[in-house]
């Protein structure tokens, strides 16, 4: 959450490290003619679904991942001064390996330069997803500016924010800015204090060091047995010492819950001498720390139990949540410095923000931050704010908790705008008054608060589909902007496609276009191609306006052929072919043959694809155009009226520069 008044749009690339929930207080069915399949039932690929993996594993994969990192960037065609960092890892059930990393220049961390390495069970590359296909080259050597002048404008920019520093909390530091185009030297500073509202000031600022001109900035505190207020009586983690007991959560990393006492550092364990937390009443301070620890556990036990992420970074240690922070404060916040979630008590300090999905919502900021990173502005802020709705959701929904009971609302318990209405609606976000229901260009320039609707519709369509329907008591009527109906594959598909898609393909500067891509892969692995459930992340990206609708909408009449099997496609190599074998079609091909690609590819401004017909006739569907673009997905109409239907046709793909890799996904024909 973050105030009103702090609305910054800027440029994408950056590096956030902490999230906030709040955003300030302000005030048609379609016809069936159109109307989208119902997707028939499918099961998860289980090769694609990802491993539990304990602390343990994972140190272990992490250190396979640095130990075989020079190798890695060889391999990637990276410069001689540039090296990669190894930040997180996850796998699959099929042994498949996504390793993210960040990198350094001639020693200097890189900002906006993260990728993410997919390699199968033998080790081999099949995919890179990059936040920027720029090279590292042409930086210069040494600054022209002095760091005192980047320090002095960064104090100058958070003082604007509400911060009475006099000197950085940490003193401008070199570093490589990848985030806007052409990489170039600069000074990245970091401001502390607080804001305006009382809200932790974490202001990153970003200046180039030659002309000393600012680059970015991004703030890194992203606003967002117990009686607890919103959930009843719920079991808790606890720990005894002695003849005391505290709010140590042992089988959930040693979560801690403490109490601020109106202040904003420091703070209190809860402890007592039995074992009881909380009245119910927010006059009881227990009662918070109750809600607060409940949430903790509710999404600590989410993501380890669906996704098998054991903790917000994996490695099994818990967290911290901090409750009554301030006087009267209206709003919560995750911080990478503390580790922590705080909560402020609401107005009149009678509605602490400790709802399940307000304290789902900060942890997942957590978790967003040592995995995609998504820069905290621009269309990666809007997406950033929504993974943190989206789970909000899930973790509610998985709580199956009677007194806060599962919906597609945001915060509708702790009632911020005082009439008891939510504080966003994911089927129709624009009921907020605020946030929007789809995309359109110019959004990454409005607060990362609203643009959220975006993907918070895209999930909710997904999940539960377009119209009126009533879940859980809830009742919601779900538009399109296109009036054409969406049938949604369920929530728990939805869910498991965005977290592989967070994890494995999202990076810093993803914006929503990008988000298409990413989830429709995600999909795709997890369902295989063509499958109801890519189909289904293709209907709801179109209806918010992200991309078209697969075959316009309509199923395609003609017969369909397949191959789904990855093909690799070698770094400035040999060309490959996938064959597809075509059979039981009268005549000659149609004038009209679709040929629909899907190939993952990091740069598709190398790659030269032609479909090969049986008679060996070649026809060019892509000639190294598209620049530095990632994956080639699109449908291709061929006049192969010459040619006989029945045989073996191939799609024919060759990568003609270096420094690129990627594999034929999927490729099918439809006569």
């Amino acid at each position: 959450m973050r105030s009103t008044h702090r609305k910054r749009a800027t440029a994408t690339g950056a590096l956030l490290a902490a999230a906030a929930l709040l955003v300030g207080v302000q005030t048609g069915s379609a016809s069936a003619d159109n109307a989208q399949a119902a997707p028939a039932a499918a099961q998860p690929n289980p090769g694609a679904q990802p491993v539990k993996l304990t602390p343990a594993q994972r140190a272990a994969l992490l250190a396979k991942a640095n130990e075989s990192k020079a190798a890695t960037a060889k391999e990637l065609g990276l410069g001689a001064k540039e090296a990669l960092v190894v930040r997180d890892v996850a796998q699959d059930v099929d042994g498949t390996t996504h390793t993210r990393y960040e990198r350094t220049y001639d020693g200097l961390p890189v900002l906006g330069g993260d990728l993410v390495v997919k390699k199968d069970k033998a080790a081999a590359t099949r995919g890179v997803s990059r936040s920027t296909t720029a090279k590292l080259q042409g930086i210069a050597a040494t600054p022209k500016i002095a760091a005192a002048a980047a320090e002095k404008q960064a104090l100058g920019l958070a003082k604007a924010e509400g911060s009475d520093r006099t000197k950085a909390s940490i003193a401008p530091r070199q570093v490589v800015w990848m985030g806007s185009g052409a990489p170039v030297l600069a000074f990245e500073t970091v401001v502390g204090g607080f804001q305006h509202d009382g809200t932790p000031n974490e202001l990153h600022v970003v200046t180039d060091a030659a002309t000393g001109k600012k680059l970015h900035e991004w703030q890194a505190v992203e606003n967002g047995v117990g009686n607890t207020q919103y959930s009843g009586q719920v079991t808790l983690g606890s720990t005894q010492s002695g003849s005391t007991y505290n709010l140590t959560d042992a089988g959930r990393g040693n979560h801690k819950t403490i109490d601020l006492n109106g202040g904003t550092s420091g703070g209190t364990l809860f402890t007592g001498p039995d074992d009881v937390w909380g009245n119910g009443q927010p006059s009881n301070r227990e009662t918070a720390g109750a809600d607060a620890a409940y949430g903790a556990g509710a999404t600590w036990d989410y993501y380890k139990n669906v996704h098998g992420r054991t903790g917000i970074r994996g490695d099994g240690v818990g967290a911290t949540s901090r409750v009554h922070y301030g006087n009267a404060y209206v709003n919560a916040f995750w911080q990478d410095s503390c580790f922590c979630m705080t909560y402020g008590d609401g107005a009149g300090n009678a509605k602490p923000l400790t709802s399940i999905d307000v304290a789902a919502h900060e942890m997942t900021h957590g978790v967003t931050s040592v995995t995609a990173k998504l820069i905290y502005s621009g269309e990666s802020g809007g997406l950033n704010e929504a993974t943190s709705d989206i789970f909000a959701a899930a973790v509610e929904f998985n709580a199956n908790n009677a007194n806060d009971v599962g919906d597609y609302n945001v915060g509708e318990k702790i009632d911020i705008r005082g009439n008891g209405t939510p504080l966003r609606y994911m089927d129709k976000p624009s009921k907020d008054g605020s946030s929007k229901d789809s995309w359109y260009s110019g959004i990454g320039n409005i607060d990362v608060h609203y643009s959220s609707g975006v993907a918070n519709h895209f999930f909710y369509l997904l999940s539960e589909g377009s119209g009126a329907k009533v879940i859980n008591g809830v009742s919601y009527d779900s538009p399109t902007s296109d009036g054409k109906p969406v049938t949604g594959i369920g929530r728990a598909k939805a869910e498991k496609i965005w977290f592989r898609a967070l994890t494995t393909k999202f990076t810093a500067s993803t914006n929503y276009a990008n988000a298409r891509v990413g989830t429709v892969a995600a999909a795709t692995e997890l369902y295989g191609a063509g499958s109801p459930e890519v189909k289904g992340v293709e209907h709801a990206w179109a209806a918010v306006n992200v991309g078209s609708r697969p075959d316009d909408g309509n199923p395609p009449t003609g017969k369909v052929f397949e191959n789904a099997a990855d093909v690799s496609v070698p770094d400035n190599g040999a060309a490959v072919t996938s064959p597809v074998t075509v059979t039981g079609v009268t005549g000659n091909a149609p004038s009209t043959l679709k040929v629909d690609v899907n190939i993952v590819h990091t740069y598709v401004g190398d790659l030269v694809v032609d479909l090969v017909a049986p008679d060996g006739s070649v026809y060019n569907l892509h000639n190294r155009s598209g620049g530095s673009a990632d994956n080639l997905v699109k449908s291709y109409t061929v006049n192969a009226s010459s040619e006989v239907a029945n045989g073996t046709w191939k799609l024919r793909v060759q990568d003609k520069a270096s420094q690129d890799v990627g594999y034929i996904n999927s490729w099918k024909l439809t006569f």
